[in-house]
């Protein structure tokens, strides 16, 4: 199977040829380093290849898009399919008819990484009629530095002098307005997107994704246990996503939450915390594995009839 990765010296791009230069059964196309940018030179390998994986800017993303055939499968990890007519959400667990949209689809656009989090709490509890579409939300996610790219990634690990402004959480996207809000909102089902609060730490990869509820915002009276149960329902037999244990010391590291416990994997941890009044439900994943490559690796294993779980 020949494969091509259009932006493959980027961060995203050099994780799926880390993961798949390793498997007997992918052939990876190359486009020479000084001529990634010439569409005309990658043109060709558009056009050959079995399965394109797209880590590029938006219009770029597009760019490619148009000139790949329509047989062609394409796997496009920037934001500018996520929410496109024809394009399947990649994000399989979600239900059984996302499973069979990505397994049918020739053209999939993968999660981003503070959506994944977001979604994968929200979603089980908006469509099975737990919590309303009105309700009104707030989300907090730490993420590692990687997920801002080359130039972020330079910024952090070129400047640790103590006291650098690097070591130090920032806060971003303070006009709510995040590239991750459409998709976060469309694929849950509710009418407004969440007030979204992103923070990027000092670590590579990791990713604590965080939503705070009132019972009072479920359609019906439940407590964080039973919120527990509605998820662990939703997601049984699922292959990369795991609910945690409903025990405070059980899921947690001397009562505190390790953002980078899921790091190299393409697995997504849910937890639950909380009372019969107030709930706390986190995600926990790598923003490079589940949150990037690793779910495009899995898209790509499922519409290619092949074992999600290959290379992953």
């Amino acid at each position: 199977m020949k494969v091509f990765i259009d932006g493959q010296y980027g961060t995203t791009g050099l994780k799926l040829e880390s993961r798949l230069s390793a498997r007997a059964d992918i052939e990876l196309l190359q486009v020479d380093f000084d001529k990634r940018e010439i569409f005309e030179a990658k043109k060709p390998f558009l056009e050959t290849a079995d399965v394109v994986f797209l880590c590029l800017p938006d219009d770029a993303a597009r760019e490619s898009v148009a000139a790949t055939p329509a047989d062609t499968l394409v796997i496009d990890a920037s934001t500018a399919h996520r929410t496109a007519p024809g394009w399947a959400y990649g994000f399989p667990e979600l239900s059984q008819q996302h499973r069979e949209s990505v397994a049918k689809s020739r053209r999939i656009a993968v999660n981003g990484c503070h959506a994944a989090g977001f979604i994968s709490l929200v979603y089980p509890l908006v469509s099975g009629g737990f919590m309303p579409a009105s309700a009104r939300l707030s989300c907090t996610s730490l993420t590692g530095y990687s997920g801002g790219g080359i130039m972020l990634i330079d910024a952090h690990e070129k400047n640790r002098a103590p006291g650098d402004k690097y070591h130090s959480p920032r806060p971003y996207a303070l006009t709510l307005s995040h590239k991750h809000l459409p998709e976060m909102k469309a694929v849950t089902g509710l009418d407004e997107p969440p007030i979204f609060y992103p923070v990027v730490g000092d670590m590579f990869a990791g990713m604590l994704v965080n939503v705070p509820i009132w019972t009072t915002q479920l359609a019906k009276k439940m407590s964080a246990k039973d919120i527990h149960a509605a998820l662990s329902a939703h997601y049984t037999g699922t292959h990369f996503v795991k609910i945690m244990p409903f025990d405070h010391e059980a899921a947690t590291d001397g009562g505190f939450m390790d953002a980078t416990a899921c790091n190299g994997t393409n697995r997504i941890e849910i937890f639950v915390f909380g009372n019969d009044e107030q709930i706390i439900l986190t995600a926990r994943l790598d923003n490079l594995g589940k949150g990037a490559s690793g779910a495009a690796i899995q898209c790509m294993n499922i519409a290619c009839g092949l074992d999600e779980g290959i290379g992953l």
